[in-house]
């Protein structure tokens, strides 16, 4: 690995160079001139502690009070050359493991391309992905600290000028290390068809290998031998998915199909019971076997209607860098979610996150512009397991007007039936059927004087008298906006009607209605952007296409910095 020092010493010197190449362009008009570029991105976050919600018992709020966490990013292109490092810093930060505290200060990212005629470089840590990303994804997320680089070789070559293809190798990113684990895999891409075409072919195929290490294979023999004598199996050094994909263009139909196949592979399942050899019975064990997935989406868009129809089917397919981890961490691959983003508070808090074991999905997203004025929308989504058992259900309407352009309304409603056992971890706990009707209000004073209204209010289903989890929700947001500066919100979420895990008051032995407010304001200039806000919020799910993770209870200020340049 190249010392970060010299990596440092190294982009420095190319941006002197480009600055000395700029301030010499007239003097020499074949002077190669470099182009140096970046982004800021700076999270703050103040913990107050307040454990009437579940703020507490971290090291945040316990002790440490504060936690930053920043990304610099620097990219650089001359000569032919595409070069880019990035410098992390994480102080205190729970987005690691929002139940702990990390701290991490260096390098996070290198990497350097060339093109030499038809073929392509690249060295460092690697973004990449391998048809939709269902047996390779190498990407980032920071929301959830999301960093699958590989960081090892990709080399491309462009056959001819529809078809090309590509092979890496090398080790996953684990924070500012590796996972120890071999990765190598190679697709092949082409298209059918030319421009003028009423039908084209985008076909492909795709494989990835991935080697254990010899401390990750000890590590699941030893576990295994605890197992009793029919749990027990013969783990596999070696993996192999295959994927193969196409998408269809006909006029105004497109289709998607990929199907991908794993062979015999460890993988930790938390709902199978194992019996230690002392005879006790725990949940959750490994199991061995191969995987695969099948999706498909097919879609239809012309004069103002939109019909988009997926399914998925998922088995025993979570492929990870070693199978010891858990959760987020060391996946190697991205499998499509199988529901729609939705962005408002409540209708986003009970989000369905893959599940790499076994489900099948599909989902219908419709939406039709009856004029410029009204749009109408629908969607409805489906989870289940692979014994017919209920996961995830969802029926969401939306009708957004625009008055000339004074106003706009959006309103709606959704209907949820979500498994709070699977997706929150919560034993026994009854699944949350919701009910949840939204507005969303913009008047426009002037092109750059606009005030903006949204309420939600979900109702909770009952379980033996009670409501399931917390139960109802009301929330309401006011934004005002002053072009192009300014924005100020405020907002509140109240839990009108306490469930069964809402805190309990410690005087009166009642459930507490909790209002959980939150006040913003924004400044933007130019390509900076600087927001403060305090927020007070409630344990809930946070994701990202689909990647889910628990966050607990948030109380306290946040500020960022955003800065492009």
């Amino acid at each position: 690995m190249i010392p970060r020092f010299w990596l440092l010493v190294l982009f420095l010197t190319l941006g002197l160079q480009s600055v000395t190449a700029q301030d010499a362009e007239n003097e020499n008009a074949n002077t190669n001139q470099g182009r140096l570029s970046g982004n800021l991105q700076l999270n703050g976050n103040f913990f107050m502690r307040d454990s009437s919600i579940g703020a507490a018992n971290t090291p945040q709020y316990d002790r440490q009070l504060f936690g930053a966490d920043s990304w610099l990013n620097l990219n650089y292109q001359n000569w032919g050359f595409d070069m880019g490092i990035r410098f992390d810093m994480f102080n205190n930060s729970n987005l690691l493991n929002p139940l702990a505290s990390y701290n991490g200060v260096g390098i996070g990212r290198w990497y350097i391309s060339k093109t030499i005629n038809k073929l392509s470089i690249t060295g460092g840590y690697i973004y990449d992905i391998i048809g939709s990303g269902i047996i390779f994804r190498a990407y980032e997320e920071r929301p959830l600290l999301i960093d699958q680089a590989l960081y090892g070789i990709k080399v491309g070559y462009q056959l001819t000028d529809n078809w090309k293809v590509k092979a890496f190798s090398g080790q996953q990113k684990q924070q500012f290390d590796t996972y120890a684990s071999v990765l190598r895999g190679a697709a092949i891409d082409g298209f059918v068809g030319s421009d003028s075409s009423r039908v084209t072919l985008a076909p492909g195929f795709g494989v990835v290998a991935r080697t254990l290490d010899d401390g990750s294979m000890n590590n699941l023999v030893a576990t295994l031998n605890t197992y009793s004598k029919t749990d027990i199996f013969t783990p596999k050094y070696n993996t192999y998915a295959f994927s193969a994909y196409n998408t269809l263009n006909a006029g105004p139909f497109s289709w998607y199909l990929e199907g991908a196949y794993k062979t015999a592979d460890a993988i930790f399942d938390p709902l199978k019971e194992r019996v230690t050899v002392g005879g006790d019975t725990i949940l959750g064990r490994y199991v061995q076997g191969e995987g695969s997935v099948l999706y498909s989406s097919l879609s239809y868009a012309n004069k103002g209607l939109g019909l988009t129809v997926e399914g998925k089917r998922t088995e025993n397919f979570d492929f990870r860098s070693r199978p010891q981890e858990e959760g987020i961490r060391g996946l190697l691959h991205y499998i499509p979610p199988m529901t729609r983003v939705n962005t408002y508070r409540l209708l986003a808090r009970y989000a369905a996150n893959t599940q790499f074991v076994g489900e099948q999905a599909f989902q219908v997203d419709a939406s039709y512009a009856v004029n410029k004025k009204l749009n109408l929308s629908a969607n409805f989504s489906n989870i289940t397991n692979l014994e017919g058992e209920q996961l995830y259900r969802e029926i969401f309407t939306e009708i957004y007007y625009k008055y000339k352009r004074k106003w706009t309304l959006t309103t709606g409603v959704q209907l949820q039936n979500y498994n709070l056992e699977v997706y929150f971890g919560k034993p026994d706990a009854a699944p949350a059927n919701t009910i949840t009707p939204y507005f969303d209000f913009l008047y426009k004073f002037n092109p750059k004087t606009s005030i903006r209204f949204e309420s939600q209010y979900m109702s909770m289903s009952k379980d033996h008298g009670e409501r399931a989890d917390y139960g109802d929700w009301f929330f309401a947001l006011a934004e005002f906006t002053l072009a192009p500066h300014w924005a100020f919100t405020v907002s509140d979420m109240y839990n009108i009607a306490p469930g069964k895990v809402s805190p309990v008051d410690v005087k009166t032995g009642e459930k507490e209605k909790i209002h959980y407010p939150r006040f913003d304001v924004f400044y933007t200039h130019k390509a900076n952007r600087f927001s403060l806000s305090y927020v007070k919020q409630v344990e809930g799910v946070v994701c990202s296409g689909g990647i889910c993770r628990l966050e607990p209870a948030f109380s306290g200020v946040k500020m960022s910095v955003n800065s492009t340049f």
